[in-house]
């Protein structure tokens, strides 16, 4: 650890913890923003929806693109260039929107629109919650995680049987995990941001990544609550 961090005064790491996230919160939005623009550009074009969705193969390809750039993302990090993970988490925010884009082919338009409000607002209570609070979630951690495991086996097991109640036990508990996620990454992110050294490529790469934990917690919250929400066309 760096001796001038570990003597800094709190009101210099505060400061630091402010100027990390701050980055953060930068990469997540241009995340979403990214993936917005790709999902209303796919979506408005009827002969990119018709080649993308009109071949089951291509569309599962994307899929599997995305697992890929992700995982390696999340994997490998540590092992590449800040530069290198700036452009696979780029690569994922478009290759999202191009997956989401199908989602107006489900849903309605308004729908769509209302339950991004409902999700934003969740997250910005949460992120709240998670950067102001006291109390250590590191113990809530390790439970959402063993959650999520069980809801990612659930949902795998229910692609198969096909149940309704399955199917919604899922959602609400999917919603559960993923809001208790974004406080819970909050809070480590700002921790990270009092031992990383602005500048240093270990604080550009925490930056991407804490920018991917925020854009997933966040994405998946908003697919949780549009099966809710969701008004199907």
């Amino acid at each position: 650890m760096n001796e001038e961090i570990l003597f800094s005064s709190p009101e210099q790491v505060a400061q630091d913890q402010q100027r990390f996230i701050s980055k953060v919160y930068g990469w997540m939005a241009g995340a979403l923003a990214i993936t917005g623009l790709t999902v209303w550009w796919i979506a408005s074009s009827e002969s990119m929806t018709q080649f993308i969705f009109g071949n089951r193969g291509i569309f599962i390809f994307l899929l599997i693109g995305q697992l890929l750039l992700v995982g390696s993302l999340a994997g490998w990090i540590n092992k590449m260039s800040s530069r290198t993970a700036t452009i696979i988490f780029v690569a994922y925010s478009v290759l999202t929107g191009v997956v989401f884009s199908s989602l107006f082919l489900i849903y309605t338009t308004g729908s769509i629109a209302t339950t991004f409000l409902i999700t934003g607002a969740m997250f910005a209570v949460m992120s709240i919650y998670g950067w102001t609070t006291g109390n250590d979630l590191t113990k809530f951690g390790s439970i959402l995680f063993m959650l999520l495991i069980g809801l990612i086996i659930a949902s795998i097991v229910n692609i198969f049987v096909g149940s309704t109640m399955l199917y919604w036990i899922s959602t609400y508990v999917g919603v559960f995990i993923f809001t208790g996620l974004v406080a819970y990454d909050t809070q480590k992110i700002k921790n990270m941001g009092t031992y990383v050294q602005e500048g240093t490529e270990e604080h550009r790469k925490g930056a991407i990544i804490g920018a991917l934990s925020l854009y997933l917690d966040f994405i998946n919250l908003f697919m949780m609550l549009l099966r809710i929400f969701g008004s199907r066309r």
